[in-house]
């Protein structure tokens, strides 16, 4: 019997099941989004403080500068992996259940996606103008 195979329980031995090796790259991209989020939040509260009783026109055309709508879809991004990551783990920690765990999963990512497309849409229509 080798040492890894006695650091094991008989359950763990019995479905082979090891680490997923994902722990890390979770954990640090969670981190990152993070600190990325944090940047690209005081841009954008700063954007809001600026264009706080502008007019439409000022807005859109503030929009659709490069400097503004990058920022901004970047933030979009970052929020979106931070918010599934962040969703994933509280699924995987708190429901038990594998069936309801799956469909939690998927639907958290379907969420994700949902709230991303329509984010950028809306950042690239007011870009782009409407």
């Amino acid at each position: 019997m080798t040492r890894s195979t006695k650091m094991r329980t008989p359950l763990k031995n019995v479905r082979r099941l090891g680490s997923a090796k994902e722990g890390a790259d979770h954990f640090w991209t969670q981190r990152m989004t993070g600190v990325a989020n944090l940047v690209l939040a005081v841009f954008l509260v700063w954007l809001l403080a600026s264009l706080g009783g502008a007019g439409h026109a000022q807005v859109k055309s503030a929009l659709a500068s490069p400097l503004v709508s990058v920022p901004l879809l970047l933030l979009i991004l970052s929020a979106m992996v931070h918010m599934r990551l962040g969703m994933q783990t509280i699924i995987e920690d708190y429901v038990s259940s594998e069936g309801p765990k799956l469909v939690c999963l998927m639907l958290n990512t379907f969420f994700t996606i949902l709230v991303g497309v329509a984010s950028v849409f809306a950042v690239l229509r007011l870009t782009f103008g409407a």
